[in-house]
């Protein structure tokens, strides 16, 4: 029987903890931007990687688990479509910036702009996808954190990171 109760931690509770982990790294990576510390174009090359991978390993388990759980659950799925296209966005801004580890004059720029970019994602996440989720009664989204934990696990085992 799907259940949307919130005595366990789900699905969107596990999506929502990357977003704060990530918002964490962009707002340490703009505190590098401003130091002369020995070492920090290092550490910030270093950030951009770990947050790279995390943007990529979160949106593919958005898309394969999900989205599409979630699209055939609810009617109106304009906001998944919208969602989808905002992670095409990101991804094709996160392969410019790998591109790029060798920064140019542009990198902390492309860097800043996905953090920007990546927090209006979040809050739409929040605010209408999220909701949408837990208000269904066709999800068992307590289930489907257990899935997303799996495959993030799987995903970030194959970029030799640790989830």
């Amino acid at each position: 029987m799907p259940t949307t109760a919130r005595a366990g931690k789900d699905a969107c509770d596990l999506l929502d903890a990357d977003h704060r982990a990530v918002k964490k790294m962009f707002k340490e990576f703009e505190e590098l931007t401003q130091s002369r510390a020995k070492g920090a174009a290092q550490k910030k090359l270093d950030l951009v990687r770990q947050i790279c991978m995390e943007l990529t390993v979160h949106a593919q388990i958005e898309e394969e688990i999900f989205y599409p759980a979630l699209r055939e659950a609810i009617k109106d799925t304009d906001m998944l479509d919208e969602a989808e296209v905002e992670h095409q966005s990101a991804k094709d801004l996160i392969a410019q910036i790998q591109a790029s580890m060798e920064p140019d004059e542009k990198f902390e720029a492309k860097v800043k702009v996905l953090g920007e970019y990546i927090d209006h994602h979040v809050k739409e996440e929040r605010n209408e996808i999220f909701t949408k989720a837990r208000s269904t009664r066709k999800l068992d989204l307590v289930a489907m954190r257990e899935e997303l934990e799996a495959r993030k696990e799987e995903l970030m085992s194959e970029m030799g990171a640790e989830a």
